[in-house]
């Protein structure tokens, strides 16, 4: 490997999936490459040495100034996939938890995801239904929508 080349690694993220009445909390995305629109629920890297929940709890207090509570594990994901013309690979740990401002439960809210003063995305409540049929934009990871089916009919 010359120096230039960088090693591809997959990447561990822990994401939180804020859900109410059939709705999911989720940041907007976009891929010039592809020019198509994606959503992601929010969440980032997991840090060496960290546990999953705590990178929640972490990425959402920088990137959205709020805190959460009530964290539970739901399930792994693993998400190989290409984004803005260059292969990624992501190990992705999902929680379900909820904000503890209840101002951010409101169904109209948006917020400014901001990491290091550059904006990340835009964050809103989106219903799920959304995200199913022709022509509707991906939820990433790949799977969630099929998770979180799976959780709400008993894991069946």
């Amino acid at each position: 490997m010359t120096k230039k080349q960088k090693k591809r690694r997959i990447r561990p993220l822990a994401l939180c999936v804020f859900q109410r009445n059939e709705k999911i909390f989720v940041a907007r995305g976009f891929d010039a490459h592809k020019g198509q629109t994606f959503y992601r629920p929010i969440g980032g890297r997991i840090e060496f040495g960290e546990r999953a929940s705590d990178a929640v709890a972490r990425e959402v207090r920088e990137e959205i100034d709020a805190e959460v509570a009530h964290l539970t594990y739901l399930g792994a994901l693993e998400n190989i996939f290409t984004y803005e013309g260059k292969p990624h690979h992501e190990i992705v740990l999902i929680f379900d938890g909820r904000f503890t401002d209840p101002a951010l439960n409101q169904d109209d809210v948006t917020v400014t995801g901001i990491d290091d003063g550059d904006v990340l995305y835009q964050g809103s409540w989106k219903r799920l239904d959304f995200f199913r049929g022709d022509g509707a934009p991906p939820l990433y990871p790949t799977g969630l929508l099929d998770l979180l089916d799976s959780l709400a009919s008993g894991g069946s």
